[in-house]
């Protein structure tokens, strides 16, 4: 996630100067799937990783965290799974494309065009939460994780919101 820019309000003549301590490294990853079956209520379903950047620990997901996050949305949903997915590198890795092939009975995959985030109801779901965290002022990694978490778990009990997302791509089911 790129830190997000958003607008504030300052007196005539004086820019308004927000100070943020911290290094400045690390960085909050978000993978999810907005989850839409006709006659049910829309679903949100979704991982977060921090990176605090130490040697040991991965910088973003891999398609081991994406598979599971696959895996779960299934227990959850209970049924097939069809995504719709952008072409993200992390979607065309050999691992991936494995287990896509070996689950086809219950999973089917959609690749959209190169650069399409005007069609992937998920670019709404991160554009609200960024919209939200714009003008948080950050004393740690933590903290931003923490905001992130909250508006995700309110985006989950708010499916008219995450339906809204269907709607702006101009899509139906």
């Amino acid at each position: 996630m790129t830190p997000p820019r958003a607008r504030t309000w300052g007196r005539i003549g004086q820019t308004p100067v927000v100070r943020v301590r911290g290094r400045g490294s690390g960085r909050v990853s978000m993978a999810g799937m907005a989850c839409y079956k006709p006659g049910q209520r829309s679903r949100l379903i979704y991982a977060i990783r921090e990176y605090r950047g130490r040697k040991d620990e991965p910088k973003g997901f891999g398609w081991r965290d994406l598979r599971d996050l696959i895996l779960r949305a299934r227990l959850q949903l209970g049924g097939p799974i069809v995504l719709v997915w952008d072409n993200v590198r992390l979607h065309l890795t050999a691992g991936m494309r494995e287990f896509i092939d070996a689950n086809a009975e219950w999973l089917t995959v959609f690749q959209l065009p190169t650069y399409a985030p005007d069609l992937n109801p998920t670019e709404g779901v991160w554009s609200l939460v960024k919209r939200d965290i714009g003008n948080l002022a950050a004393a740690d990694l933590g903290q931003i994780t923490r905001a992130v978490k909250r508006k995700l778990k309110m985006l989950q009990y708010r499916p008219e919101v995450i339906d809204g997302c269907l709607a702006g791509i101009e899509l139906a089911l």
